[in-house]
């Protein structure tokens, strides 16, 4: 009997410390905006979750005409960015709350004169960054970059 109701006992502590809460976990929003170019694949712009945005790599591409801006590196870059930014502000974020992007150059001897317009934008709010060159970009771009940021108080 002694054993039985240390049976019962036993079983009733383990199943009662098993029992498992519902998890909270946070939700998937789909950000989108016309003041940056459609998504050309099947992607998002980006996608925010808690309090982090995960933004696609955006390429030089007017959202008023669709084309691509290649006046230059240096303009290309701008609208890279303004892109990024138009993506940013409908998530209710700018660049002081990026903490992680990627600079993808289709030839790195574009990096000086794409850091320079970078340093225009994120100013003397530095996030964390790699920049590699890669074989071909979409459209034909030079310039695409990709960020991660995060809503701080």
């Amino acid at each position: 009997m002694k054993t039985l109701l240390g049976l019962v006992i036993l079983l009733a502590i383990t199943t009662t410390g098993c029992q498992q809460q519902p998890e909270s976990r946070p939700q998937k929003i789909i950000i989108q905006t016309d003041e940056a170019p459609k998504a050309i694949g099947p992607y998002s712009q980006a996608v925010l979750v808690g309090e982090t945005l995960y933004c696609s790599g955006q390429i030089a591409l007017d959202p008023k005409t669709g084309k691509l801006v290649q006046d230059s590196i240096e303009a290309e870059t701008r609208q890279v960015l303004e892109n990024l930014g138009a993506v940013l502000r409908a998530a209710g974020m700018d660049y002081r709350n990026v903490v992680r992007a990627t600079v993808y150059l289709s030839d790195i001897r574009h990096y000086q004169a794409v850091n320079q317009v970078y340093g225009e934008y994120f100013g003397d709010s530095k996030p964390a960054r790699a920049a590699v060159q890669v074989a071909a970009l979409p459209k034909g771009a030079n310039v695409e970059i990709s960020c991660i940021a995060r809503k701080v108080q």
